[in-house]
């Protein structure tokens, strides 16, 4: 069997390997990026929505969600696929703005020790 032919080192030195591993890595930075942003305007909106006594949570809008980015996922990612992630970024970003709410943020002198007034 080829793959078993091939040590750790051998796959690292593999400049093709190396090439496909930093698209990857690459693409998985951008992922983390677009869910923090998404974090963010969850938060805001949530913000937003709770200033004019508006529900958070919203079903209806969930399912519409999924149904446009189904109509927009040409694919290899499965329908199936698909609903798993969107599933779980939902429920992930539900428990992050909770996360968010229940940790203050630092105090900025707490942040930072060399600037607090106790220093000399």
């Amino acid at each position: 069997m080829l793959s078993s032919q091939f040590t750790m080192t051998d796959q690292n030195d593999d400049p093709i390997i190396r090439r496909f591993r930093e698209q990857i890595s690459d693409n998985d930075r951008h992922l983390v990026e677009a869910i923090n942003r998404r974090l963010e305007l969850v938060a805001r909106l949530k913000t937003y929505k709770e200033s004019r006594g508006v529900d958070f949570l919203d079903p209806e809008r969930e399912e519409w969600m999924l149904r446009y980015l189904s109509r927009a996922n040409r694919g290899p990612l499965s329908a199936e696929g698909l609903r798993e992630v969107y599933t779980e970024l939902l429920d992930l970003t539900k428990r992050e703005v909770a996360r968010s709410e229940a940790t203050p943020p630092p105090d900025s002198a707490a942040a930072n020790p060399q600037s607090s007034p106790d220093k000399p």
